[in-house]
């Protein structure tokens, strides 16, 4: 624990002043804070001690490596980099002080090019293969870590590991240059009160004007929700939309063409012919081939409903505007889904966000959490912010009272942050470092409240916070959402359900007696509504998965050109001038020859929650569920975490009853 205290301890010295509250860091949920100008200094003391422990790995005798000089060594670095890595990672996509965000690039591109190092060092290879063990956990954790020696290239001839070498760290750059360019938009459009009839009120108060008294909106999306679900003006929901679908530019179009280029480089000189299976044979799927026969099942299930979807939106457009030759437009796909919603189903999103202000809907997911997992939140106002708006919450065990963790909540949108939806591990579990997890959700919510989608996203992104915070792995390269990619998303989009349950709704008035009571009726009419548009949304998931998956296969295709033929296939077709791929973050940032794990990994998530029945709050279920797959994270095989608590094989019989609108 030496190399993890004397880091913190640097770095407690270098925090902005409401960080010195806090003394013990490594024990409690506190995250580092540095100045922009301490951040060089801290990163370079990381990594120096972080060469130190690489050092003591590669000195021990081969004759004496064993869990403890070898595994325990590993985890103490991991935790040591970890302890730099999480907050940095953090503050250069939320940090409000644009020279902390670049200054924290900086020093991520530092970190991240170290594993490329040393993961190349035969010596250090030699000691984890040399290891023997019997114990399943030590045993993943050795064949997790041998793998990604391998997948860095330890075994090439010299020359070849230099350039994988290189390579890497030249998509590490690219990533991070494209993830900037889309946070940093700074796109403003500007609108007359007439070119935004429909737009709800509250999306205009307070908001700032150009020269000629005409509204400006951003590109971020509680904006994208008030166009384009309300605008009656079809002109200014394209004038948006097209906006929005700039985002990156031309830059990033150049930026993930040379990703592209340098995988397929990347791939061949680690022996397979194309990325795509280089990457899936270490995930569920296995293979290229096995993912797109599970996206031809999807598209066969869905192709139909999204067309027959379509047709009545284009219905709904024609009574709109009395055109009986009307064409849908993907602009009016937004607009027309919840005005059919809020004619059949008598779903009005406004009403929805009134029924689910913002912080009495924190505290009942918290309280819907507590009660099925045995936990207990509490907010800690003492703990360090990088913004204002930011909440910690501590996290402790129910029934023995115990400590076990802390996770932070970033809601709102505001300039230069990350602009998508996501749970940042800033610092994973280990029992043997004695170390306690911390998460962070990140954001772009109304600050009104929820409407349909949002109350979604929110249970969605929690739940990966909880696979973060209950995790109880060994190391923390298991640990949380350490699983395999194609699995990562299972925790949370099972728990999506429990935003529209009644079972627990009815806690709702517990949290909030004040608040206006949950509408029952609301609710059901919520739920029938789910089932239309379910053909368009996985048509749509299936096209971008097919597409990533289209960029990673023996030959260099050209990315943008590859998106405008395949959507241009799909019946809305394609728009010219848009440029989807500059801001898919997803391609560049994890899912590379990965987006197909959002489906193939709800399949298990509908699964496991059947398994609840038509109790959602069973607590025996949610005890079961947070011992097997929470807490195990990832030192497990997910195949069999998920069939020791199904008690059976996986289905996917609910999965395609989802998709198909059943």
């Amino acid at each position: 624990m030496k190399l993890q205290t004397t880091v913190l301890a640097a770095l407690a010295a270098c925090f902005v002043p409401h960080a010195l509250a806090a003394t013990t860091p490594a024990l409690r949920g506190v995250i580092a804070l540095p100045t922009a100008a301490a951040i060089p200094k801290l990163c370079e003391q990381g990594i120096a001690q972080a060469r130190t422990r690489i050092e003591q790995i590669k000195a021990v005798p081969l004759d004496r490596v064993n869990a403890k000089t070898v595994l325990h060594a590993w985890n103490a670095l991991d935790m040591g980099l970890q302890d730099i890595g999480g907050p940095i990672g953090l503050l250069s996509e939320t940090s409000p002080d644009p020279e902390v965000r670049k200054a924290a690039e900086a020093c991520d591109l530092l970190l991240s090019a170290l594993p490329n190092e040393y993961l190349q060092s035969e010596a250090l290879f030699q000691r984890v293969k040399a290891l023997k063990t019997t114990d399943p956990v030590d045993a993943m954790a050795r064949q997790s870590i041998l793998d990604d020696f391998e997948e860095r290239g330890v075994n090439l001839p010299t020359a070849k590991r230099d350039r994988a070498k290189a390579i890497f760290e030249r998509l590490d750059k690219l990533a991070q240059d494209f993830s900037r360019n889309v946070r940093d938009t700074k796109t403003k459009l500007a609108f007359s009160e007439a070119q935004l009839q429909g737009v709800l009120p509250a999306a205009l108060t307070g908001r700032a004007k150009d020269e000629q008294g005409n509204y400006l909106f951003g590109l971020d999306y509680p904006e994208f929700d008030a166009i384009m679900n309300n605008v009656q003006v079809e002109a200014t929901r394209k004038a948006f939309w097209t906006a929005f679908q700039q985002r990156g530019g031309t830059e990033n179009l150049g930026l993930l063409q040379e990703a592209v280029t340098l995988r397929l480089e990347l791939a061949q000189l680690m022996g397979e012919t194309n990325f795509a299976d280089w990457t899936i044979k270490r995930r569920m799927a296995g293979t290229a081939a096995n993912v797109t026969r599970f996206l031809d099942d999807v598209q066969g299930k869905v192709e139909a409903l999204e067309r027959k979807e379509l047709d009545e939106l284009r219905a709904e457009k024609v009574a709109n505007t009395g055109d009986k030759d009307a064409v849908l437009k993907r602009w009016d796909v937004s607009f027309y889904q919840q005005r059919l919603k809020k004619l059949r189903y008598s779903v009005d999103q406004s009403a929805v966000r009134a029924q689910f202000p913002t912080d009495p809907t924190i505290d009942w997911m918290m309280q819907v959490t507590s009660k099925l997992y045995g936990v207990h939140f509490k907010a800690n106002k003492s703990l360090p912010v990088w913004q204002a708006d930011v909440r910690g919450y501590d996290v402790f065990d129910t029934a023995s009272g115990q400590y076990l963790s802390s996770f932070y909540l970033d809601l709102f949108p505001r300039d230069g942050k990350y602009k998508h939806a996501a749970a940042f591990p800033v610092r994973g579990v280990s029992a043997v470092g004695g170390r306690t997890p911390i998460s962070v959700l990140v954001t772009n919510f109304n600050r009104e409240g929820f409407d349909q989608n949002e109350l979604e996203t929110l249970f969605h992104e929690f739940g990966h916070i909880m696979h973060g915070v209950l995790s109880k792995t060994r190391y923390v390269l298991n640990a949380g959402t350490g699983v395999k990619r194609d699995f990562v998303e299972a925790p949370s989009q099972m728990f999506e359900e429990w935003s529209r349950r009644p079972e627990t709704l009815v806690m709702f008035a517990q949290v909030c007696p004040t608040c206006k009571p949950i509408d029952p009726k609301l609710m059901e009419r919520m739920n029938a509504s789910r089932a239309f548009g379910k053909g368009i949304q996985y048509a749509r998931q299936r096209l971008y998965a097919a597409w990533d998956m289209s960029l990673h296969t023996p030959k260099v295709v050209d990315a943008m050109q590859t998106w405008a033929e395949l959507e241009g296939k799909t019946p809305l077709g394609y728009e010219a001038g848009t440029m989807v791929p500059a801001g898919f973050g997803h391609v560049m940032g994890g899912y590379q020859a990965g987006y197909y794990g959002y489906m193939w990994s709800e399949v298990l998530a509908l699964d496991m929650r059947s398994a609840f029945g038509n109790n959602v709050m069973d607590t025996r279920l949610g005890t079961r569920y947070r011992k097997l797959i929470l807490e195990s994270g990832g030192q497990r095989a997910p195949s069999e975490l998920v069939e020791a608590f199904l008690q059976r094989k996986p289905s996917s019989e609910a999965f395609f009853r989802e998709i198909s609108g059943k």
